[in-house]
């Protein structure tokens, strides 16, 4: 019976080229803005860890109080070292770090070679576990290293091949900043998008960060952040003056794994916040946040809001395609009425009436993916023109592109046929057979 309703439904297709194109095109034009809008959307708004992300958890403590600095009562999305590192100390979190992006010199034992800045985060040995960094080669250093400030390196992959050409380096050396590191790992490759644990301190779709140095060993360095650091009052001259200064610079991420420690954490940044107010350092009421993976990424704008309000207008345009849809299948229906009223007449359900022109609708809707599917491909070539390069690498034209472009055409045009069906399955046979 299929196959019958497919041959009549080509057959009808063939006799009115032109309300057939139409209705493919308007098919075509919306689907294909709605799904290369969505493949950047998607894009800029991927979980990278997503069988962890509600798991993590990004704190913020306010260290600055009422001031004419600021815009609103949110709190800085950084932190004060002083903040950070009692944090740390406290440990009320299952896995947590502080960190702060650092771009030490690599210099290589080969003078063919010239010396490079490597970008990279200051961090603690928990900060590995936390994020699932997958390991080539060895592992994070521990924490006795942290507490020893000890001089170890975790390198990615690329910076191990340009090293040591790609070998088990583990134990080997590397000179940063003129000082020599162990290297206690190799990261295998390991890019995530966005990069969740620095959205405060580094940009989201930067470069892979290529050095992770303990947090301990790189402020006994005194290894500058590579980012910026707010203050309200400049900090005295030296690296030790802006440690015990009020500048937020520090980016801070923990792993809580219950709904009860989650409670008991933001319990314990009111009374730390309480704590530091009795002792004089802060003259306001606590005034902190812990956000949740989806929160932090909105509330850091990972997502530009232009690009949310492109989707919105797209699937706006995708809705008035639908609608031009309803009138042109209406009009294409209606018009054969008689046929319906022949049929009807025969013996033939509404249902079968229903179902015959349900199958020309998705037939409709096919072709209209196809088209969309060309148009969302020559969309998203033209996007890689337009948007920065560290996010024209990631929209991508993949299996489930191409899969939801084809369902989202079809979906829409049954969705657009509900009403031109449901009159077609009310026409009256015997008023039809009358008029004829």
């Amino acid at each position: 019976m299929l196959q019958y309703y497919l041959q009549l439904g080509f057959r009808s297709l063939r006799r009115n080229p032109v309300l057939t194109a139409l209705m493919v095109l308007a098919i075509g034009f919306g689907v294909a803005s709605s799904m290369t809008t969505y493949t950047v959307f998607r894009a800029m708004s991927g979980d990278p860890i997503p069988w962890k992300s509600d798991k993590l958890f990004f704190p913020q403590i306010d260290a600055w109080g009422p001031n004419p600095r600021r815009k609103g009562t949110e709190p800085r999305d950084t932190m004060t070292y002083i903040d950070a590192v009692s944090l740390m100390r406290d440990h009320r979190a299952h896995l947590q770090s502080a960190l702060y992006p650092i771009a030490p010199t690599v210099h290589s034992g080969d003078p063919a070679q010239k010396s490079r800045t490597a970008p990279g985060q200051a961090v603690y040995s928990e900060f590995f576990p936390m994020v699932d960094a997958p390991f080539e080669y060895g592992g994070g250093w521990t924490a006795v290293d942290d507490a020893r400030h000890a001089r170890v390196a975790v390198i990615s992959k690329s910076l191990n091949q340009r090293l040591f050409e790609g070998a088990n380096s583990v134990g080997q050396s590397v000179q940063l900043d003129g000082h020599i590191y162990r290297v206690s790992g190799v990261l295998d490759d390991w890019h995530p998008q966005p990069k969740f644990y620095g959205l405060t301190i580094t940009d989201a779709f930067g470069p892979a960060d290529q050095v992770f140095l303990p947090f301990t060993t790189a402020t006994d360095a005194q290894l500058a952040t590579r980012r910026w650091f707010s203050c309200i009052n400049l900090p005295g001259p030296g690296y030790a003056a802006m440690l015990s200064s009020s500048c937020v610079w520090i980016g801070y991420i923990a792993e809580l794994d219950t709904p009860s420690q989650v409670s008991a954490y933001r319990n314990y940044l009111d009374s730390y916040a309480q704590t530091q107010r009795a002792s004089g350092r802060f003259g306001w009421a606590p005034n902190n946040r812990l956000r949740d993976f989806s929160e932090w990424l909105d509330y850091e704008h990972v997502v530009p809001p232009q690009t949310k309000i492109s989707l919105v207008v797209a699937l706006c345009l995708l809705l008035v395609c639908m609608v031009n849809t309803v009138g042109l299948l209406l009009a294409k229906f209606l018009r054969r009425s008689g046929e319906i009223g022949v049929r009807r007449a025969l013996g033939a359900s509404r249902l079968a009436i229903a179902a015959q022109f349900g199958v020309e609708a998705g037939t409709i809707g096919v072709a209209g993916g196809v088209l969309g599917l060309m148009l969302a491909w020559l969309g998203i070539h033209v996007m890689h023109g337009s948007l920065p390069r560290r996010i024209a690498v990631l929209v991508l034209i993949d299996l489930s592109l191409l899969w939801q472009t084809l369902l989202l055409a079809v979906v829409a045009t049954v969705l657009a046929g509900l009403y031109p069906i449901w009159r077609a399955m009310y026409v009256r046979p015997s008023l039809q057979l009358k008029e004829d």
